[in-house]
């Protein structure tokens, strides 16, 4: 549907209306909305809203009636660049951690619409088909050449400023970058050595626990002069107001909320955009949070012998802009799309 890409004037218009009188028919929303489109078009627009997971019926028949559905919020394309065109204090923004979102909301969407687990589901296959015809050894070396490009990309994403090259020479011949810190070096090192954990021990965060989160956390941390474990101090984010739970208890108890939520999830697809989004708006540790993010959620995807992703081909402020929107607005919609195209990339580059 192409008005996914961006919000559509229309669309909204009818959702807006659907928010504010809720469990109306196709007839009283037609006649309420004033939308400027016939009938039979108005109804073809709500079975668009419903197939997309903003809207859902109560009843059937002639008895159908619509309201906004708990994934609206969540997945409504929001024109980012628009979006962002507005000052920091500028934005109207939920502020504080939603404590709602992972016990309440979360467990009652469907993340991905049927059109996209197709989409997904085509990529995987591809994938497993590759995979099964590559040697042991073939299969080795592309894992490598991934590794190399997601160390580089998400110690990137964190201002680290060894090149492509730099990074491949560093991990496979330990050889430091001249004019670099050696936090770069260990940084990179770190996040090699975890991902290497995980493919070595794919299991081990399945079921997913805090304790297990904590572990990977170490290895990305160790060396760097960070705090282990659950922060016990507060901590600010760069370009934006919102403000991360700053109470430890309440830190691990949304933590253990997130194991819950992605322990039950049965898609593999939900489990690692659902880890690469929540463990970065928790913010559990005082640093590498979003690192420790994306080694899990890869874990998750290996362990269940899906392709992994690099994030190579990512912009580092759309991913940033991208994960505010997240924090800000609890909205999913760009976030969804870096995450299956970083899919998409990934199957068709590696194996």
């Amino acid at each position: 549907m192409g008005f996914m890409e961006k919000s559509n004037p229309k669309y909204d218009r009818i959702l807006r209306f659907i928010k504010e009188n809720p469990l109306l028919s196709s007839k009283e929303i037609n006649d309420g909305s004033a939308v400027g489109v016939g009938y039979a078009t108005l109804k073809r627009m709500l079975r668009v809203l419903t197939a997309q997971n903003f809207i859902e019926t109560a009843g059937k028949g002639k008895a159908t009636k619509y309201r906004i559905s708990n994934s609206y919020d969540l997945l409504y394309p929001i024109d980012v660049d628009a979006y962002f065109e507005k000052e920091i204090d500028e934005r109207v923004i939920r502020n504080s951690f939603n404590f709602d979102l992972i016990p309440d909301v979360l467990p009652h969407v469907a993340l991905f619409t049927s059109d996209e687990l197709q989409h997904l589901n085509s990529l995987h296959k591809k994938y497993t088909e590759s995979t099964s015809q590559l040697s042991e050894q073939a299969y080795k070396k592309e894992m490598e050449r991934l590794a190399i490009d997601l160390s580089w990309k998400s110690s990137q994403m964190e201002g680290n400023t060894y090149s492509l090259l730099e990074t491949e020479r560093l991990l496979k011949e330990k050889e430091t970058a001249a004019g670099k810190t050696k936090d770069e070096a260990v940084m990179l090192l770190n996040h090699k050595e975890a991902l290497d954990f995980i493919v070595e021990n794919p299991s081990y965060t399945d079921p997913l626990s805090v304790a297990r989160i904590e572990d990977i956390h170490s290895i990305l941390i160790k060396d760097l002069g960070v705090d282990k474990n659950i922060r016990k101090r507060r901590v600010g984010i760069s370009g934006t107001n919102y403000k991360p739970i700053d109470n430890e208890f309440q830190i691990r108890e949304a933590l253990e909320a997130m194991c819950r939520l992605v322990n039950k999830h049965e898609n593999v697809f939900a489990k690692a955009l659902l880890i690469l989004v929540l463990l970065s708006y928790i913010q559990a540790f005082n640093d590498g949070n979003k690192r420790t993010a994306r080694i899990i959620s890869n874990a998750v995807l290996i362990n269940n012998n899906y392709c992994p992703l690099s994030f190579r081909t990512i912009d580092s402020v759309e991913y940033k802009k991208a994960m505010l929107l997240f924090y800000e607005q609890n909205n999913l919609s760009v976030f969804k799309k870096i995450f299956t195209e970083q899919f998409e990339f990934a199957v068709n580059t590696y194996f």
